[in-house]
């Protein structure tokens, strides 16, 4: 029986970011479909049971529960000596882009992503304002990567696991051709998926797909 039980539904890139994770350190989750598109992850019983943030994906790791993918990154880059940092500065570079992930790509794109493909309407306000921010943050990392194979240099490390997953999905659903747009992240891309033992999201989580609006 493998160790780690991992919480989640097919769309979330949060959830992708760990199941790569451990697959690319040679680990095995058993997989826990859980029914966001339903309102699971809302209700006290969950929230109670299983993560009182209320939030998708849910690390067990011998029966502890963690939760929030950026330290649970951290934690499993320290305990299998993979994709994590070898210096103070490397440390310090990994945090700064995992932050900024955080923060400003992930932060937007799963809901740019979630209200334009999973959700029967989006506020074309909103989509605009949310699109042009993206298109900053892109162009940001578009950058970033014509200088640097990798976020922190000539290797891959947590960071770029973090940043690529929402990245990762088939580009109807996010409204991105990023091979047009923004060359560098895709051939940036296409060097995490040469990593051995690297898998696209839908096949590396199983289990009942929401309705795709577009």
């Amino acid at each position: 029986m493998s160790r780690y039980r991992l919480h989640y539904f097919p769309e979330s890139g949060n959830s992708y970011k760990l199941a790569l994770m451990l697959t690319l350190c040679g680990e095995t989750f058993e997989p826990a479909w859980t029914d966001f598109g339903g309102g699971v992850t809302r209700t006290p019983q969950w929230r109670a049971t299983v993560n009182e943030m209320g939030e998708i994906p849910v690390l067990e790791d011998d029966g502890v529960k963690r939760t929030q993918t950026a330290p649970i990154l951290l934690m499993l880059a320290e305990r299998y000596g993979r994709f994590g940092a070898t210096n103070e500065a490397e440390r310090f570079e990994i945090l700064r882009w995992l932050f900024w992930d955080n923060h400003k790509l992930t932060g937007f794109v799963a809901t740019y992503r979630y209200n334009r493909a999973f959700l029967p309407s989006f506020d074309p306000a909103v989509e605009a304002f949310m699109k042009k921010r993206i298109e900053d943050y892109l162009g940001i990392l578009d950058a970033h990567l014509r200088e640097k194979p990798f976020a922190i240099g000539d290797r891959a490390t947590i960071a770029d696991i973090s940043m690529m997953a929402y990245l990762s999905f088939p580009k109807h659903e996010a409204g991105f051709d990023l091979p047009a747009s923004h060359p560098a992240i895709a051939a940036w891309l296409d060097r995490m998926a040469a990593l051995p033992g690297w898998q696209a999201p839908y096949d590396l989580l199983p289990g009942q797909h929401m309705h795709c609006y577009v």
